[in-house]
Parts: C-alpha cells; sequence; structure tokens
C-alpha cells in the first residue's frame, strides 16, 4: 500500500505535485486511521510509515519556499 520515498524522489517534483502528493497521503491516512479503528488494518506500521512520508514532503516543501525567497 503505501512505499518509503526517499526526500530526494520528493526534491525532483514540482511545488504543485508535493501539495497533491501531501493531500494525498493525508487521505490514505486518514482511510488506514478508520479501518484500525475499526479492527479491519492488517498492517498497522502503515500508519508510522505514512506519518513520516507525510512530513518528508512537508519538510521539501518548505525547503522549496525557502529556496525561492
Amino acid at each position: 500500500m503505501a512505499n518509503i520515498v526517499k526526500a530526494r524522489e520528493y526534491r525532483e517534483l514540482s511545488a504543485e505535485a508535493l501539495v497533491t502528493k501531501v493531500k494525498d497521503l493525508e487521505a490514505q491516512l486518514f482511510n488506514s486511521r478508520l479501518q484500525a479503528g475499526m479492527g479491519k488494518l492488517e498492517n498497522t506500521s502503515i500508519l508510522r510509515t505514512l506519518r513520516k512520508d507525510i512530513a518528508r514532503a512537508r519538510t521539501v516543501l518548505t525547503e522549496k519556499a525557502n529556496k525561492a525567497n
């Protein structure tokens, strides 16, 4: 379901693509949390992976924003 994405892969994306990627990851995290709450999520480590991927993408977004200024 969720693959660990390296920060360098996020750096290759444009800012607009990163924003879209963050929204997609947040939606996946939301759905995974719902499944975990209902007891239907088999692999709970996916929650941690998604949180870390969101953090990586947001960090790269911040780097791009600071570089533009």
